[in-house]
């Protein structure tokens, strides 16, 4: 258990590591290329965001036949 805890904290070491390395290399260079970059990247995290959640709230629904049927009123003579 210990080999995966060391493994996944590496993973998420050898990850900051390399985007703030690629940060810094972004820094150098054109400012046109450096701009596209960076608006693909948004992009691409605001459309992965975007589908985690609409993900999510989809598995939260239930199936049909499996739940309470919905809400019910009842009307008192």
């Amino acid at each position: 258990m210990s080999k995966q805890g060391f493994r996944g904290r590496f993973l998420r070491f050898a990850a900051a590591v390399c985007m703030g390395g690629s940060i810094f290399q972004v820094g150098g260079c054109d400012p046109e290329v450096r701009a596209a970059l960076l608006d693909g990247l948004e992009a691409t995290t605001g459309s992965l965001t975007d589908t985690i959640i609409s993900a999510f709230f989809i598995s939260l629904e239930d199936e049909p036949g499996t739940g309470t049927g919905g809400l019910t009123t009842t009307q008192n003579p």
